[in-house]
């Protein structure tokens, strides 16, 4: 049956400027990307310059055939310079102010909201107050019975207590790491095991779905009566850009076609171990091609 779900990302665009390359980069359009991947209708929310930069990304964007809805206003570009580690793993310096810091709503944006069956938005895109409120607005929108998932990236020093509990209290699915769990662990004063900061966590924001990622130790997805494991798969890595929003991207789409946990969650492992071994974060795929995969644990 076709799916006719509406998948929002809403929140940051820009450039990944690598030593030798720039490769675009936000969680809102890697999401984006991978969801339509899926086979379900997706759109990315953000803004952008008026500038060479500005174009450039649009190009790609529709290149990479993702419906997009992105303002223009007279701030730069976002651009994000990325150092790779040994093994891949990205340092990220985020200039600021950018044009994603002042993301403003239009009409047809509120329309569009209200018919959505998922919006994904994270914290980052929010360290602006225009972006901010205009976040937080278009999620209130989104329909009661949608998944609203806040994929928190904590990134710098873009981040409050504030701005965490308003955004918690607006989901009903989290995604966290195991770092970013310790940070607001400490900031909300969660006593315990890491299970157990996470069930306080659901409780206490009544979550349908926690997604906890730890990196090489493995991840968990936790409903209320639910734990599904996974290991992380040892695959030759060439970076871990957009690793992350593909495995969101892999649980709401499971989300929206009920799939079991475990199902769900299998698809999530082993499509962003997928993107570990490709370069940059949209690389080519066909979901066929997922069910082939060898990885090897």
């Amino acid at each position: 049956m076709e799916d006719k779900s509406l998948v929002i990302g809403i929140g940051e665009l820009l450039w990944d400027v690598f030593p030798d390359q720039k490769k675009i980069g936000g969680a809102p359009v890697n999401f984006a990307y991978h969801v339509s991947k899926l086979g379900t209708e997706s759109l990315a929310i953000s803004a952008i310059g008026n500038d060479e930069l500005g174009r450039e990304l649009l190009n790609v964007i529709e290149q990479a055939g993702v419906h997009y809805n992105i303002g223009r206003n007279e701030y730069p570009t976002g651009t994000v310079q990325v150092t790779l580690s040994g093994n891949g793993v990205p340092q990220y310096e985020i200039c600021e102010p950018v044009a994603w810091d002042f993301i403003k709503i239009k009409p047809e944006l509120e329309a569009i909201v209200q018919n959505a069956s998922a919006v994904c938005f994270g914290s980052l895109a929010q360290r602006g107050k225009l972006s901010r409120e205009s976040i937080q607005l278009l999620v209130q929108l989104v329909p009661k019975t949608a998944y609203k998932v806040f994929d928190i990236n904590l990134r710098q020093q873009f981040y409050s207590k504030e701005l965490i509990r308003d955004s918690l209290s607006l989901c009903n699915v989290l995604k966290i790491n195991d770092e970013e769990l310790e940070i607001v662990s400490e900031m909300f004063g969660l006593d315990g095991s890491q299970y157990e900061k996470c069930r306080t966590l659901i409780t206490e924001y009544d979550l349908s779905l926690l997604v906890l990622t730890c990196g090489t130790n493995g991840s968990y997805l936790y409903t209320n009566d639910q734990t599904s494991f996974r290991e992380t798969p040892m695959v030759q890595v060439v970076d871990t850009v957009g690793a992350g929003d593909s495995f969101t991207a892999a649980i709401v789409s499971g989300l929206l076609n009920n799939r079991s946990l475990e199902e769900m969650h299998e698809l999530a492992v082993k499509l962003s171990a997928f993107v570990c071994t490709q370069s940059g974060a949209m690389p080519e795929y066909e979901k066929e091609e997922l069910k082939k995969i060898k990885l090897n644990h």
